[in-house]
């Protein structure tokens, strides 16, 4: 594609990366179907992309103002490593919107000596009397450490590239004290890096906070096993450069701050679940009872740990709530709200209660106590999870939704022994727009993607479990949500010419599929019993006391699962005949 194609297209983002992060950016924005940039300083990593342009080359402050406003573009993601500062100051002083999409980073960790810039890390090193350093900070450091190497031992680890070797010799680094990554190693593991450092013979180690996905975990663990004395430089923060930044640390985080800089770049937006908007109305009431603070919003965590806010709104204290937001899923909860009401008990014990708009079990083989409130396993952990962060104290946690009860009549909730109200629900804390037209789209062009990048191979999964258990049989496997659209996304892989597609199905999909039912949406479609019991045979008494097909799995043989596969797998073939197809029973995370 020629750049005067390109431009004519509208592109709105760019994206600065080199980074994991940034590959992570390109495959969320190419999920959009429009264009964009991605640019590096070199060309060293490379990237597969179907709707973005490559750009090469350092780029100054006036140089990312032309190009902006040359390609109309609305939005900079800079998702470039912590530690390019220049870059990130250059980005900052462009005018435009900007989402920094940083690396999650750990805690301050005890025993280590964490030093806010070089000159104050080279004050600390000098007080320690170190005998031997290893520095594992980069080559673009040897100059910034120059003030301790001089004139104390010290060994630099860096990449076996003539630019690196080339830097090293202009900053008078001695040749003998440089060791070299092995380059087949793409983050060394634990053990791996206190081999290097027992073969230096060092007593201390000096890094870069690079966050998890730079191997930091890794070096910090392993010079810790070994006692040494660890020095570690902070990144420098960011909002010195611009007070309006918006920082993310997940690719949910960044689809959100995309679509609300840029609301026409997806076709369909994506929201919180019942389940994340409860914990955030919960941790902004427990904040009113413990420090007065009456947040407008508040951050917190999803279950993959990625770190979230959203606004809310503290009623009175110990009383907060949250409108769950206009997502395109056409979901009965949509905008309804969620309330929080928190009391402390006088146990160190974590207690749900059920208030008004939400519902009580009365049937087993939900996962939670009959009688209790209709508060599902992961909601109620994310939930606890947030408490913990801030009290150990025991409290009574009374979750409501407005119109709850009204809204539930538009469920199967009474099917399943839910009754009074709602369930708030939530795997993952993030609802994707799965049941319309665009949707489907998305899926195609997800699909269009995995194509152009050489992909023979592709695997289909309802979300993120099944996602995870494929990727455990077939490594690398580049896996698309088809949320409930298996037929469709079925015919998409045939239409592109897939080899081989494997599917991760949870058992209550599963069994609806296995019936015929292509499109698996429980709005349309719910588990036969009597289908089931034509294929349980002489266990067939067994279904009529199940309320979910999760409970299958407790009361049914491998054969019966078997018949479900095999059936699966025919009416998967009807829309994809040719091809390797595999069916993979999704329990636990695990595939069967």
């Amino acid at each position: 594609m020629d750049l005067s194609t390109f431009n004519s297209q509208l592109s709105t983002v760019l994206i600065f990366g080199g980074t994991t992060e940034g590959r992570i950016a390109v495959e969320i924005c190419d999920q959009a179907g429009k264009p964009f940039f991605y640019s590096t300083k070199s060309d060293l990593q490379q990237v597969e992309m179907k709707n973005g342009r490559r750009l090469v080359g350092a780029m100054t402050t006036e140089d990312i103002i032309r190009f902006c406003k040359e390609n109309n573009i609305k939005c900079i993601i800079d998702a470039a490593h912590p530690f390019a500062e220049n870059l990130h100051k250059a980005v900052m002083d462009s005018g435009l919107p900007i989402i920094r999409f940083d690396r999650k980073r750990e805690k301050h960790i005890e025993g280590v000596v964490y030093c806010k810039g070089y000159e104050e890390a080279v004050e600390a090193m000098k007080r320690s009397g170190i005998n031997l350093l290893l520095a594992l900070s980069g080559v673009n450091t040897i100059a910034k450490l120059k003030d301790y190497w001089h004139d104390h031992n010290t060994i630099f680890r860096i990449l076996r590239r003539e630019e690196s070797i080339d830097i090293a010799n202009k900053n008078g680094f001695p040749a003998e004290n440089l060791i070299f990554y092995d380059e087949s190693l793409t983050i060394p593991t634990v053990e791996q890096e206190m081999e290097m450092m027992k073969a230096v013979g060092c007593d201390a180690v000096i890094t870069k906070e690079s966050g998890q996905s730079g191997g930091f975990h890794e070096k910090i663990q392993a010079a810790k096993n070994l006692g040494l004395n660890i020095f570690v430089i902070e990144p420098p923060q960011l909002s010195t450069f611009n007070s309006q930044l918006s920082t993310v640390t997940g690719r949910h985080g960044l689809r959100k701050a995309i679509e609300q800089i840029v609301p026409d770049f997806f076709p369909l937006k994506t929201g919180f679940t019942s389940g994340a908007c409860a914990t955030a109305a919960t941790k902004a009431a427990l904040l009113s009872l413990l420090s007065d603070e009456y947040p407008e919003e508040v951050f917190f965590s999803l279950p993959d740990g990625e770190i979230m806010s959203v606004p809310v709104e503290i009623e009175a204290p110990g009383i907060a709530s949250v409108v769950k937001d206009f997502s395109d899923d056409p979901d009965v909860t949509k905008g309804c709200l969620i309330r929080s009401n928190v009391e402390f008990n006088d146990s160190d014990e974590i207690v749900f209660l059920q208030g008004e708009g939400v519902g009580k079990v009365t049937l087993p083989g939900l996962g939670i106590p009959v009688g209790g409130p209709a508060i599902n396993a992961t909601p109620r952990e994310m939930m606890t999870n947030e408490i913990r962060s801030l009290t150990d104290r025991g409290c009574n946690i009374t979750i409501s939704v407005e119109n709850g009860e009204e809204i539930a009549k538009n469920t199967f909730n009474e099917k399943v022994g839910v009754v009074g109200g709602i369930s708030i629900i939530g795997t993952s804390g993030i609802v994707s727009p799965l049941s319309n037209e665009a949707f489907v789209e998305s899926i195609g062009r997800e699909l269009d993607v995995a194509k152009a990048i050489g992909c023979t191979a592709v695997g289909l999964a309802s979300g993120k479990k099944g996602e995870d258990a494929l990727k455990t049989i077939v490594s690398g496997l580049r896996v698309i949500h088809y949320g409930n659209f298996i037929g469709e996304s079925l015919k998409k892989a045939c239409e592109l010419g897939f080899e081989e597609v494997h599917i991760g199905i949870m058992i209550g999909k599963a069994v609806k599929l296995a019936e015929g039912h292509l499109d698996t949406h429980s709005h349309k479609v719910q588990m036969n019993k009597e289908f089931l019991k034509s294929i349980a045979g002489s266990e067939a008494d067994k279904i009529d006391g199940i309320t979910m097909a999760r409970e299958l799995w407790q009361i049914m043989p491998p054969s019966f699962f078997e018949k479900i596969k095999q059936l699966c797998y025919n009416n998967c073939r009807t829309v994809f005949p040719k091809g390797k197809l595999e069916i993979h029973l999704i329990c636990d995370e695990k595939a069967f």
